[in-house]
């Protein structure tokens, strides 16, 4: 089984002068989750090369089991400090595609053209596409083969509007995760802020948060297999 992940290359936190990226936990859970069962894994990001980490969800508090096991893996380090360039992958290549979050795809991957046409070809491919918190920001463009929003009457979930409030980044995100998919017409739901909480409607599989990450991997391996 052959998975792409897809991570941002954003690195401004808005206008803050602090920095973003892609959060640890979301990338390293579903990473080790499906390395483990031996799926080979291709990451990619707009620009190639390094993609950014969120300062703050390398921390000790937002530290797991996983992010601890990337933090001692030399070789998942070298191949997050060298991605390849979303314009030179092939969707036809891969059985199915995963998004992790972190604040940067708010910025770059909801209005990338290349994620765009990738999502839709994978969809198109009828293959597995799954996101996580704010990753199903890069689905704000994506249209479904009916020329409608992708997710316009899909079931879906993404990171809250009560979760970015607490978080004090209300006003500093380009759009609210909650918001948009509401707007593009998906049937959006969700649980208490921080727990997992993870959706598949179809092909179509969306988490709510960091905490939902594995969960979101799982799924997406049951989808292929």
């Amino acid at each position: 089984m052959k998975v792409l992940f897809v991570l941002t290359s954003h690195d401004k936190l808005g206008d803050t002068g602090k920095k973003t990226g892609f959060w640890v936990e979301e990338f390293a859970g579903p990473y080790y989750t499906l390395k483990d069962k031996g799926v080979d894994i291709t990451l990619a990001t707009p620009k190639g090369g390094k993609a950014p980490i969120d300062p703050s969800s390398d921390t000790d508090d937002a530290s797991t089991e996983s992010t601890e096991r990337f933090h001692n893996d030399k070789e998942a380090q070298e191949r997050i400090n060298n991605t390849h360039k979303l314009t030179d992958i092939f969707p036809a290549d891969y059985d199915a595609v995963f998004y992790p979050g972190g604040h940067g795809p708010l910025w770059d991957l909801a209005n990338d053209k290349t994620s765009i046409r990738l999502i839709e070809k994978f969809n198109e491919l009828e293959r597995p596409i799954a996101f996580v918190c704010h990753a199903p920001a890069a689905l704000k463009n994506v249209k479904g083969i009916d020329g409608e929003p992708l997710v316009k009457g899909k079931k879906v979930t993404g990171f809250t509007n009560s979760e970015e409030k607490a978080v004090d980044l209300v006003d500093v995100v380009p759009f609210l995760v909650e918001d948009m998919l509401k707007e593009n017409g998906g049937i959006y739901s969700k649980s208490d802020d921080w727990s997992e909480y993870v959706l598949q409607d179809g092909r179509l599989i969306t988490g709510q948060n960091p905490a939902s990450s594995n969960k979101v991997a799982e799924l997406l391996y049951d989808s292929v297999k």
